[in-house]
């Protein structure tokens, strides 16, 4: 195989990831803290869409617990975004193991 070829492959392969992380990015994925009191949306590049916090939790004398709460919502949102990336990443790579720091 010469570079140019190798090259090609590569533009292609860049432009199919490309396609992925958009397609990826209008999905989303939901992650709750305290039994569902705090819940957090994620798009698939992991930024926070949108948080829903039960006002049964709002308590203006336990604010740490509600912070807490938040917290590991958010948390638990980012790593199933971020798995959610991983995958579609590694059905497009076959499984190789490809990681491209910054990507995803």
């Amino acid at each position: 195989m010469n570079i140019q070829q190798i090259m090609k492959q590569a533009k292609v392969m860049q432009k199919k990831m490309e396609d992925v992380q958009a397609e990826v990015a209008k999905e989303t994925v939901e992650a709750t803290s305290g039994g569902g009191m705090v819940k957090v949306i994620f798009n698939g590049r992991a930024e926070l869409i949108g948080i829903n916090i039960d006002k049964d939790v709002v308590n203006a004398d336990d604010v740490d617990m509600l912070q807490d709460l938040i917290v590991a919502a958010v948390n638990e949102g980012i790593k199933k975004a971020q798995a959610l990336m991983s995958e579609r990443m590694s059905k497009l790579t076959g499984g190789l193991g490809l990681n491209f720091p910054g990507m995803f």
